[in-house]
């Protein structure tokens, strides 16, 4: 399945899911457990499908030998569990109406586990949790339509589309669930960034708030995008391409553990999550045993007693958050930490590999979420600070955009310490004016901003390769969007010119955006001479001044076609919008005629009204097609700029293909300038101020003010309907003749 087919059927199984919430008496946080098991059944059912015919064949083999086994051993060694026939998939969809489906499915459940002989893997799948949809005749329809939905997912369907799709219901039950929601899942842009910022390519990794398992997710496909990245230029062989990670994680909440565990066995990955409570235990013994560490802890705890870390090494290495007093007691009450903020950073401090060891595996990179307010704590939290500032362990600080979470709508920080670090400098990254606004109160990170963001540290390391190596996949990207959309163009025109024939001055509109269009051919031609002279599987250090030149060079030659078609767009929008407003009027005003027509019973004008209303009616029918048609190729054009929007972006800030220093963005600070300002971490004192906005470009902020602009006439057209209409009923009532139109 490619991508496009993948988010559709996320999309509609999604769709099918949400329709517990209106058609049972169930709530989000009773049927999220249960439909995500649905997903890891229908996964289990796939891949035992897949070594079913090796387990049979070797099964029959071996019958009546002296090495016969049986089945339930033989699909363990291939597949890591067994399936019995009534827990697979095509039995519990062909069950009778009058069969217990909840029943069957908890047993089928349980017979994954029995089979599956993994201490690792007790009580995980919900079982208990099916009985919910027994309590109306509604809900046991509701789980026979969500296992019919499920089984769409197509039986070839990989591990890594499961994980996907897994991952997608997740993030959409958090938002379902909000802050409860919340609790276990991590918006995965803001875990991308993360991951592409810290590189857990190899080795372990360590969450020690790991909620349902996103941050290993992540690893994972970080892991795998590189392989592929290195495969494309020829600087990894397939044989060579193993995933060498394993990830441990313990999260508090029993439910949640579970969903993690599930998260693994979908994503195919290798590791151990466990119920405990970071706090007060240590199950994995974390201190100095960790290549990465990454985690979204709990934000401000205030009732963690001082008892349980005062004698823990994580915790105490660098200081205690305690309350500058001597008495140990509280109004009666055990001495607690005055934020638990610190405590999670000490531990992630801690837990990485000793110096050594992480140089020569090249690891020792952490990172995790902080509230803003972690940065410049005071008193104990900020003796703590400065001496993690001083064993120079913060790699960088990235100040995220409010709105990224579904739990806080404050802007966090996130954290990066590197035990590998060349210099004793910080760098500091602020981001809150780069995100994409998904509704109302909620924004993300697009792949593309993950990859700029990630790319300023990447120049800071010096690996401007890939910096070149990025910007020229955009390229390709947008390059082949544009050709692919040649084929859309053409005939569109084509129609529109047709249809605004009558209209000159639309007409010449359509006219230049068809020869603007054409001037496309002789930029492919100047993108093909940039291939024959850059092979980029070849690109040395040396060649890198050369061809960030050419890429700048590039990106200046397509800036007039794309702002030429803009300004068409523009043109003909306005034209169109005026052309609809007159037919608007006009339809307001024979309406208004035949009305009066009616009430004289003048049937002669009465025809004459209705045929120009019919006109209108074919005028409003072609605006409407106008519109589409613009809609195409504003939406093809788009789609392509969007890439070399991001090359702007990145040559704009970084035109020598170097690290430097961006006002409002970025900032290479110096021991001595975090010493000046008292050993703060807040990126807004280094960066300089950022004024927020709202992530449109100049177009998308006019099309969205026209959008606002066209639904507010709507709406008021409407309320002047109702209005006549109210005041029409209301008169009648008292019997009073009516003279409203």
């Amino acid at each position: 399945m490619n991508l496009e087919e993948i988010k559709k059927l996320e999309d509609q199984l999604w769709e099918a899911a949400d329709t517990l919430r209106a058609n049972t008496d169930l709530k989000p946080n009773e049927y999220a457990t249960p439909v995500l098991g649905l997903i890891f059944l229908k996964f289990s059912d796939n891949k035992y499908a897949a070594y079913e015919e090796v387990i049979l064949a070797e099964f029959e083999e071996l019958q009546g030998t002296r090495r016969a086994k049986n089945i339930e051993d033989i699909a363990i060694k291939h597949c890591g569990f067994y399936l019995p026939p009534k827990a697979r998939y095509k039995y519990l969809l062909e069950l009778p109406e009058s069969a217990d489906l909840a029943t069957e499915i908890s047993n089928a459940m349980q017979s994954i586990e029995n089979f599956k002989k993994d201490d690792k893997f007790v009580d995980v799948l919900p079982k208990d949790e099916y009985a919910a949809f027994s309590r109306l005749e509604e809900g046991k329809k509701a789980l026979k339509g969500l296992l019919r939905s499920f089984s769409n997912i197509p039986t070839d369907a990989s591990g890594d589309v499961f994980g996907r799709i897994y991952e997608y219901f997740l993030g959409k039950f958090a938002l379902s669930e909000g802050q409860k929601g919340g609790e276990f899942f991590t918006p995965t842009s803001v875990v991308k960034l993360m991951v592409e910022v810290i590189e857990p390519y190899h080795g372990t990794v360590y969450d020690p708030a790991c909620g349902s398992g996103g941050m290993f997710v992540q690893s994972l496909h970080f892991v795998e995008h590189r392989n592929d990245q290195l495969k494309a230029h020829g600087e990894l062989e397939e044989k060579d391409s193993t995933i060498d990670l394993s990830v441990y994680g313990q999260e508090k909440t029993r439910d949640t553990v579970k969903l993690a565990k599930m998260n693994l066995f979908v994503n195919g990955l290798r590791g151990e999550i466990k119920q405990a409570n970071s706090y007060s235990e240590d199950p994995f013994e974390s201190y100095e045993n960790f290549d990465f560490i990454m985690a979204n802890p709990p934000f401000n705890v205030d009732d963690v007693a001082i008892a349980t870390v005062e004698n823990d090494k994580r915790f105490n290495t660098y200081g205690l958050p305690r309350k500058k007093t001597k008495n140990k007691k509280t109004d009666g009450k055990d001495e607690t930490v005055t934020n638990a903020n610190y405590l999670w950073i000490s531990l992630f401090a801690t837990s990485l590999k000793n110096q050594t060891e992480a140089e020569a595996r090249n690891s020792g990179r952490a990172a995790l979420v902080m509230p803003n307010s972690a940065s410049d704590a005071r008193n104990a939290e900020e003796d703590i600070r400065k001496q993690i500032i001083e064993d120079n362990l913060i790699y960088g600080m990235l100040t995220l955009p409010s709105n990224m979470f579904y739990t806080v709508s404050l802007p966090a920080t996130l954290w990066f310490f590197d035990k590998n670090k060349t210099d004793d400098n910080i760098l500091f990254i602020d981001t809150r004016n780069i995100f994409r606004q998904i509704d109302k109160t909620h924004r993300d990170f697009t792949d593309e901003q993950i990859q700029n963001i990630a790319m300023i540290g990447k120049l800071h390391k010096g690996r401007r390769r890939e910096y070149v190596l990025l910007i020229d996949s955009y390229f390709s990207l947008g390059m082949q969007i544009l050709k692919e959309t040649v084929s859309d163009i053409e005939p569109a025109i084509e129609h529109l010119k047709a249809v605004v024939a009558d209209d000159r001055a639309l007409k010449a509109t359509v006219d230049m955006l068809n020869d603007n269009w054409h001037a496309l051919s002789p930029l492919q031609c100047k993108y093909q001479a940039y291939l024959e002279t850059h092979d980029m599987s070849q690109i040395t250090n040396e060649d890198i001044d050369a061809l960030n030149i050419d890429q700048i060079g590039f990106l200046q030659a397509f800036r007039p076609f794309f702002k030429a078609l803009q300004e068409n767009n523009k043109q003909l929008d306005k034209g169109i919008r005026q052309k609809e407003k007159a037919n608007k009027e006009q339809v307001a005003l024979i309406r208004q005629e035949l009305t009066d027509a009616k009430e004289a019973d003048d049937k002669k004008l009465i025809k004459e009204k209705d045929t120009a209303l019919k006109v209108l009616t074919v005028i409003a029918a072609e605006i409407k097609a106008i519109k589409e048609l613009l809609a195409i190729i504003r939406d093809d054009r788009k789609r392509a700029e969007y890439y070399f929007n991001h090359i702007e972006w990145l040559q704009q800030r970084f035109p020598k293909a170097r690290y430097e220093d961006v006002t409002g963005l970025c900032k290479l600070a110096t021991p001595e300038e975090v010493k000046e300002q008292d050993y703060s971490l807040n990126t807004g004192r280094y960066v300089g101020v950022v004024i927020e906005e709202d992530g449109r470009t100049e177009e998308e902020f006019i099309e969205y003010i026209q959008e606002m602009s066209d639904e507010l006439l709507g709406l008021n057209e409407k309320a002047k309907h109702l209005e006549s209409v109210l005041n029409t009923n209301i008169n009648q009532i008292l019997g009073i003749k009516s003279y409203d139109n």
